[in-house]
C-alpha cells in the first residue's frame, strides 16, 4: 500500500518529534526539515504529497518558503498546510496570498490535523 511523504518544517526540534509521531502513527512517510532553505531542497529531492509549514524560522520563513514552492512549475502542484502561533487574520490572508492551501493555528488538536491532512491528500477512512 502506497504511504504518502509528509514535509514536515519547523525550527522547534519538539514540534517536528510530535508531527512525526502523530503523522507516523496514521502510517504517513514523514520527512523532517528545520528551516526553510532545508525545505526547500528536500520539497526537490524527496517530492512530498504535502508539506506542514511553519511561519516563524530562521534563515527564510514560511511563506517565502511557500512562495517558492507554488512558483517553481516542478513543485507548484504539492500542497502546503501553514501550522502556525501567528493566528491573526492578516497572517492567514497572507498565507492564502502565497498559496497556502491550508491555515491552522498552534496549539492544535491531532485529530484535527490529521483530517485536514487526509482531506488535502483525498485520503478515506
Amino acid at each position: 500500500m502506497y504511504q504518502a511523504k509528509i514535509l514536515v518544517v519547523d525550527d522547534e526540534v519538539y514540534i517536528l518529534h510530535i508531527l512525526d509521531f502523530i503523522l507516523g502513527a496514521e502510517n504517513y512517510d514523514v520527512v523532517t526539515a528545520t528551516n526553510g532553505e532545508q525545505a526547500l531542497q528536500k520539497v526537490r529531492e524527496e517530492k512530498p504529497d504535502l508539506v506542514i509549514l511553519d511561519i516563524m524560522m530562521p534563515k527564510l520563513d514560511g511563506y517565502e518558503t511557500c512562495r517558492m514552492i507554488k512558483k517553481d512549475p516542478a513543485t507548484k502542484n504539492i500542497p502546503v498546510i501553514l501550522l502556525t502561533a501567528k493566528g491573526r487574520e492578516v497572517d492567514q490572508k497572507l498565507g492564502r496570498e502565497v498559496g497556502a492551501n491550508d491555515y491552522m493555528t498552534k496549539p492544535f488538536s491531532p485529530s484535527k490535523l490529521i483530517e485536514r491532512v487526509q482531506a488535502i491528500l483525498g485520503v478515506r477512512r
